[in-house]
């Protein structure tokens, strides 16, 4: 018996991280702008768009560096153009985790944070009527 559910959209997507003042310095580098911050709380809200929801900053004690983990979750962001994301990418000192790579939409260019978190930019430039306006 499978289970009747009706989602209506993402709430937020929570990553651990293991320093919220680092992370949120990394994500800034990004052009990921915070919406909130609590310190107190270990907590750094990341706006994505005009969505109220967005990308959750969660400090975790003990939560060390570590290289991503293969195969790990991956988020994807939409953006404009996920080949320009790279190019930008590369002048802030971040270092894509492979070059762009092509899919049946358009293209993503994929990141990890310092704690293994993998944060995707992909594009619809191949199907543009599948874009947010």
């Amino acid at each position: 018996m499978s289970l009747e559910l009706e989602t209506l959209g993402f709430d937020n997507a929570l990553l651990p991280v293991g320093d919220l003042a680092e992370a949120v310095a990394f994500y800034e580098r990004v052009g990921l702008p915070v919406k909130f911050r609590l310190d107190e709380a270990g907590i750094a809200l990341l706006a994505i768009g005009k969505e109220t929801p967005g990308l959750l900053l969660r400090a975790e004690d003990g939560y060390g560096h570590r290289p991503p983990p293969w195969p790990a979750a991956r988020l994807w962001l939409e953006v404009p153009d996920a080949r320009a994301v790279a190019r930008s990418l590369g002048e802030a000192g971040i270092t894509p985790l492979d070059p762009p790579f092509s899919t049946s939409t358009g293209y993503v260019v994929e990141i990890a944070d310092p704690w293994g978190n993998v944060i995707g930019f992909t594009d619809y430039l191949k199907r543009p009527e599948l874009a947010r306006n």
